[in-house]
Parts: structure tokens; sequence; C-alpha cells
């Protein structure tokens, strides 16, 4: 996959990001070679590859998954710039 001026100024409108125009034909060949690893890495066979959770054999720490508030909450809502009953209030966005 090539990518051209036009591609890059449109991912960097996309992508909120200023790229001047004179270093969008040097980002655009540096996006090209990267798509073109991805297709590479695309043509290796993993079938019968299990995924990986980790490059190294560790035992994996596991812990309850239990909800908690953190016993935080006059410093959490003390950020807010309004909050009501232990909620922050937001303006409404939908009528």
């Amino acid at each position: 996959m090539s990518l051209d001026k036009a591609t890059v100024a449109r991912i960097a409108t996309l992508a909120r990001i200023e790229v001047p125009e004179d270093q969008q034909e040097r980002l655009a060949g540096e996006l090209s070679q990267i798509m073109q690893w991805i297709e590479q890495l695309g043509e290796v066979d993993t079938a019968g590859v299990e995924p990986m959770r980790s490059v190294m054999k560790l035992p994996q720490r596991w812990r309850d998954d239990v909800v908690s508030d953190g016993k935080r909450e006059a410093q959490i809502l003390a950020n807010a710039p309004r909050a009501h009953d232990g909620y922050f209030v937001v303006p409404k966005v939908v009528e």
C-alpha cells in the first residue's frame, strides 16, 4: 500500500494534528514502509500458534475482581466543578 501527500493530509486532519506541507511527502514514504511491513506480517502462517499473554513464563498473580469506590469520594469530588449527593453534576446534553 502506497500513501500520497493527500492521504497524509487527510489522516492528519482526522487525527487533529498539524503536519507541515513540506514534511508530508517524507511522512507518506515512512507510513508506506510501515504499511508494507504490516502487510508482510500478514503473510506469516500463524495457524496453530497459541496467543501469548507474556513473553516470559511468569506466574500470574490473580486477585478478586471487586468493585470499590477506593474510599476517596471526597478527594475525587473535590476536582468537580459541581457535585451533588456524591455525584458529578454535568450540563444536560440531550433535550
